[in-house]
């Protein structure tokens, strides 16, 4: 699926595309350099979006302390160096929701590239749709400085975009970067994710 990644991820990529569909795949130029979090964490290749879905049919996005105002957005989590994309998957919901869910659609793939890394991706992006099924929402991992959530109709995915791209540039030493820098390289998921929900 990505020439850039691991063999043994790729083999797993397409073994969970054959299980939940085959998802949109874009290879994204920021245009920018990886200096911002998480693109610069050497803990991790990656990330899963967890698309939660929960009972009344919204989309839980979440927002933590340090971010601008309203800067709410779909959950993602860190993949590991050696972690299998699934098994992080469940990991994260686990630490950031405590809910039990169903795994539904394999939505999306991001592979960002920057202005340090050239033709190489530096980072990548695995959104899955994920149904609530059980429990109460609680973050496990009191480290991820969760302020709150919030729950948009799928719709509403493009007007997040369009906000955290607009947000202003102003550098930040939580994400050791630009904040302008850091909505442009979220916003692609949203917008990715309601085209891959609208089809």
């Amino acid at each position: 699926m990505l020439s850039w990644l691991p063999q043994t991820t790729q083999t797993e990529l397409t073994a969970l595309a054959q299980r939940y569909g085959q998802p949109l795949v874009e290879v994204v130029d920021l245009g920018t350099s990886n200096h911002f979090d998480p693109l610069s964490n050497t803990d991790r290749y990656g990330e899963v979006c967890m698309v939660l879905r929960r009972k009344n049919g919204r989309l839980l996005t979440m927002k933590k302390t340090f971010y601008p105002t309203n800067a709410y957005r779909l959950l993602t989590g860190g993949i590991h160096h050696g972690e299998k994309v699934f098994d992080a998957l469940l990991r994260e919901t686990q630490e950031e929701t405590s809910l039990e869910v169903s795994i539904e659609r394999f939505l999306a793939v991001a592979a960002y590239k920057t202005t340090t890394t050239g033709e190489t991706p530096a980072f990548y992006t695995f959104a899955f749709l994920l149904n609530e099924v059980a429990g109460t929402l609680n973050v496990l991992d009191e480290d991820e400085n969760v302020e709150g959530f919030r729950e948009i109709l799928p719709a509403e995915l493009l007007e997040r975009a369009e906000f955290l791209e607009n947000i202003h540039d102003h550098y930040s030493r939580s994400i050791a970067g630009d904040w302008r820098d850091w909505g442009h390289f979220r916003a692609v998921m949203h917008r990715m994710v309601w085209q891959a929900l609208s089809h």
